[in-house]
């Protein structure tokens, strides 16, 4: 039936809605086959004042539930929801691959390695860099070559689509996948002739600019930004990725005694009595939002977000800044971040807050405050960007070599309003997990896994929901079976909770993650976990709850109570 509602209709039996007890419902649904044999604990059913919840006194060992019921919202340090992750860097191979011209299955190894990782973090997230220097890790048709930091020369195929491959890997592993970009470095150098013949910018050198020993693509020119949107727009529309992502480089970050080469752009397109920075920033502004009008137009629910650096103006140049002294986005390479928030261009924002706690020029606890204010009132998530590069560097100073850093900043970030995740630069310092920075981390806040926020503005639909087949021992755990919904909203992704109980206790769809034992993906249906934390002989209740792409929960959830 459509949603798999419970419904009884004249056909079936003759009992108005006032007369329909738990008996009754029992029988009509049993003779129906609508239970498969099993006793309903709540039944659904609509009266003259709307719904009915009829229920039995006790839980019956086997039994399937259909339930809405749910937990009131509390205070926990258990969220259900958070995003949790890391940057996988590319660019002169930071990260990944951990040198050039691995072979294909040396590199396949060691991306499912950095997979395993986020998820043995219970983190839920991956940005994989994916055109980290005017190249990419994908078989592109828009004009780019493959990146030098696969195969050691670029252009040359690796033998594979590195980024499909991820996709695969990231997605069996219960990981969102979002593909992050570097939207205007050409080139880590500032020769033209170290690239390929077929690169666009070698083909359009008047599209770029040397500058501080590397090359840029002209955020100026309206060819060059429909040219990066183009690329971008190619993986939106071929490959199932969870979000698009930018990092902060736009115009490049000053170099001392050195000038950007865009007077011609400048003198090209300016508006009448416009000043070079704000024709700059006005340039970055229409490439933000027209890359998100793309987005949207190409698929309407993939998500896009930007990671800008963490000072947008300092409140002593513009009273809507943050009470800090640093470097100042907005001027210094002309990227108005708090303005693309408050236009609603972004899904998501990941300042990079870069700093410790008590930074007399940039104070992590002021910043994590001011980027909490900007997001209010719109459907912007907030993540907040963490140093766990810094963590045990003596360059960094004294503060960082301090255990406890991260985790005051996780502990913060859990006491800010509107702050929903973090994400760790990068990788490879999440796998060191200096002085044990991130086991602190993850033994207090990532204790349990977490969903990603919901993200209902972009569609609020709810899946149908599930069906629980069975639930038993398999000689090593708990195997549970489930089928999910075929038609109408499907489900992209499941919340499986387990917790231990009686009989006379009730099922519900909890508000937070103590019970939460896993998020899985949809593979198939039916679908299977295997439990194997549970203890033999003991008693439990089984919840299994839908969700949509934008992890908008079903409006029921299927429960089962067994002895395992």
């Amino acid at each position: 039936m459509a949603g798999r509602e419970i419904q009884t209709t004249q056909k079936t039996q003759s009992f108005s809605r006032r007369q329909f007890t738990a008996a009754a419902a029992v029988a009509v649904l049993g003779a129906a086959g609508l239970l498969g044999g099993r006793l309903s604990r709540a039944v659904t059913e609509t009266g003259p004042n709307g719904p009915l919840q009829l229920s039995l006194a006790a839980a019956v060992i086997n039994r399937v539930y259909r339930i809405t019921a749910r937990e009131a919202p509390r205070v926990t340090d258990m969220p259900k929801h958070e995003f949790r992750g890391f940057w996988l860097s590319t660019v002169v191979n930071i990260d990944w691959p951990s040198r050039a011209g691995l072979t294909a299955a040396a590199q396949q190894t060691e991306l499912r390695g950095w997979l395993d990782l986020a998820r043995n973090q219970n983190l839920n997230a991956v940005m994989l860099q994916v055109r980290p220097s005017g190249d990419v890790f994908w078989p592109s048709t828009v004009g780019e070559p493959w990146s030098r930091y696969l195969t050691g020369t670029q252009g040359r195929n690796p033998g594979y689509d590195p980024l499909a491959y991820a996709l695969s890997q990231a997605h069996a592993r219960n990981l969102h996948l979002h593909a992050w970009f570097n939207p205007f470095r050409a080139s880590m150098t500032a020769s033209l002739t170290d690239l390929v013949a077929s690169h666009p910018a070698r083909k359009n050198p008047s599209w770029t600019f040397a500058y501080g020993g590397r090359r840029y693509y002209n955020p100026g020119l309206p060819a060059v930004r429909s040219f990066i949107i183009k690329v971008i727009a190619e993986v939106v529309s071929k490959y199932d990725v969870d979000g698009i992502h930018l990092d902060d480089y736009f115009y490049p970050y000053p170099v001392a005694g050195q000038t950007i080469a865009d007077s011609a752009a400048y003198n090209a397109y300016k508006l009448p009595g416009e000043s070079l920075a704000d024709f700059r920033r006005r340039s970055v502004n229409l490439f933000v939002r027209d890359l998100s009008t793309r987005i949207f137009a190409t698929k309407p629910r993939m998500l896009f977000g930007i990671s800008p650096f963490g000072i947008w103006r300092n409140s002593s140049t513009d009273s809507r800044g943050s009470a800090t002294s640093g470097f100042q986005s907005y001027d210094g390479i002309f990227a108005d971040s708090r303005n693309w928030v408050k236009q609603g261009w972004l899904d998501y924002v990941v300042p990079q807050l870069y700093w410790h706690q008590g930074n007399p020029a940039a104070d992590y606890n002021t910043l994590i405050q001011w980027w909490s204010a900007q997001v209010a009132g719109t459907n912007c998530r907030l993540y907040i960007g963490e140093a766990a590069y810094k963590v045990g560097d003596p360059a960094q100073g004294a503060d960082w070599q301090d255990a406890r850093e991260l985790y005051n900043h996780s502990a913060k970030c859990r006491a800010t309003a509107r702050v929903a995740g973090q994400v760790y630069f990068s990788a490879k310092s999440v796998r060191a997990n200096t002085l044990g920075s991130m086991t602190l981390v993850k033994n207090k806040f990532y204790r349990r896994v977490a969903m990603t926020p919901v993200m209902s503005h972009l569609g609020a639909q709810r899946p149908y929901a599930p069906v629980i087949s069975s639930a038993k021992w398999n000689g090593s755990g708990v195997e549970l079976i489930w089928r999910g919904a075929t038609t109408g909203t499907l489900p992209r992704h499941y919340a499986v909770y387990r917790w231990e109980a009686g009989a006379s206790s009730s099922a519900y769809i909890p508000s937070q993650a103590g019970a939460l034992r896993r998020v899985h993906r949809r593979r198939g249906n039916p679908e299977k976990f295997v439990d194997t934390g549970v203890v033999r002989g003991h008693t439990y209740w089984y919840v299994v709850v839908a969700l949509s792409d934008l992890m908008v929960e079903s409006a029921a959830a299927s429960a089962i109570f067994i002895r395992a």
